[in-house]
């Protein structure tokens, strides 16, 4: 059923190029159905020589037959969507590719010598097992600073993941919005505080997951 205030086309279009595809083919020419809002004037779009990049999965039994993955699946082709595309094709298939986040293993932040100063590690769990971890350090006089790595090793000279990397989307949206009682690994309340304000350091600095496309 079309929502309302959209109107369905079914389209055809020559394919020009394949970043990625399930078996590294696709015919010259395939159709598909496509949803779109109306205009203010309650008027569908004009899409006729659009060049767009589409994001959609094969149809069983039809090869001249696609299927959108989603609402915004068909996105204006620009140069830069283009780019941003092949780079997130080419982190994904990488074998050392960052893995999902499913939770927090454990957190614990420990004091340092003089005052303020301190650190707090946090483990992830991912779903494929492989180590993630986060470091969070604080010096007197110079705020907090923070590293990822895929190891539970963090390297104090490391730093966040550039934003809109694979690495940078796996935690933004994997990481929840808080650490439960049982994610802190200690019974001390300033320390537990210190861990909490930390982790909040870094969910604020990663910024929201971006579920729109």
């Amino acid at each position: 059923m079309v929502p309302p205030g959209w109107h369905r086309y079914y389209v055809t279009v020559d394919v020009t190029a394949l970043l990625r595809g399930a078996d590294g083919s696709v015919l010259p020419r395939v159709g598909y159905v496509l949803d779109v809002p109306l205009d203010a004037r309650g008027r569908p779009p004009k899409l006729r020589k659009a060049r767009v990049m589409l994001f959609a999965r094969a149809v069983a039994g039809r090869q001249d037959q696609i299927q959108l993955v989603g609402l915004n699946a068909q996105q204006p082709w620009t140069p830069a969507v283009d780019a941003a595309t092949r780079q997130a094709v080419r982190e994904v298939i990488d074998p050392s590719a960052p893995p999902a986040i499913t939770g927090i293993t454990n957190i614990f932040h420990v004091p340092g010598i003089l005052p303020g100063e301190g650190e707090t590690q946090i483990f992830l769990a991912t779903e494929t097992g492989a180590p993630v971890s986060l470091l969070v350090q604080r010096r007197p006089g110079m705020g907090r600073r923070w590293a990822v790595a895929l190891s539970d090793i963090v390297d104090q000279a490391a730093g966040p993941p550039e934003r809109d990397t694979l690495l940078w989307y796996r935690l933004a949206c994997g990481l929840p919005a808080q650490p439960t009682d049982e994610n802190i690994a200690t019974d001390n309340p300033a320390e537990a505080q210190a861990a909490r304000e930390d982790y909040t350091l870094i969910r604020e600095a990663l910024g929201p997951c971006p579920t729109r496309r």
